[in-house]
């Protein structure tokens, strides 16, 4: 089964299970964090690893303390490494960027600390730069997943700590991010 299937399995299992999740806790939300990306990896001869800078934005729909079904764009920032070789220097770029759709589970711990799990369908799209000159732009569905802690300062607003592990094709991207969100 290729990603999209699998993708379109999760997506219609999650929106299956919804209804039989809701309850007068629930609500719309949107947030946003702020992280580093690392990525270690072999591309065509170059080991790449390095970091940058990442941004997330999230909507979602929380059903009650435990569930929420939610979509986000994520962009990952530029990997640059530069390379010494016999000639000239070689600049590397690998830039990433795609939209998420998944569910997120929550443990309370407590009035205001939750503990979470998400995971889901990340659709992307990618540029691999030598010298800045374009030399690839692949694409695909992967999965993502990842976990974190959430601390409500008021009903509304709540803050985000959280590990997540983003597949791209066959290399993965991790993200520690520090966020947001506001729930309406």
């Amino acid at each position: 089964m290729n990603n999209l299937s699998k993708a379109a399995v999760v997506a219609t299992t999650l929106l299956a299970l919804a209804p039989v999740t809701a309850t007068a806790d629930s609500g719309i939300y949107f947030g946003a964090s702020i992280g580093n990306s690392t990525l270690k990896d072999d591309f065509d001869g170059f080991d790449v690893d390095t970091s940058s800078n990442s941004v997330r934005f999230v909507a979602g729909w929380q059903f009650n303390n435990y569930f929420s079904l939610e979509g986000g764009y994520q962009n990952f920032g530029a990997f640059e490494q530069r390379f010494e070789s016999a000639g000239p220097p070689i600049d590397v770029s690998l830039k990433a960027d795609g939209f998420t759709l998944g569910a997120t589970g929550f443990i309370p711990l407590g009035l205001n600390f939750s503990l979470y799990g998400r995971a889901g369908a990340f659709f992307w799209d990618g540029d691999a730069e030598l010298n800045n000159v374009s030399q690839a732009n692949p694409g695909d569905t992967n999965l993502y997943y990842g976990g974190g802690v959430k601390y409500a300062l008021t009903d509304n607003i709540a803050l985000l700590g959280d590990w997540t592990l983003y597949e791209l094709e066959d290399t993965e991207t991790e993200v520690f991010a520090l966020g947001f969100t506001y729930r309406f």
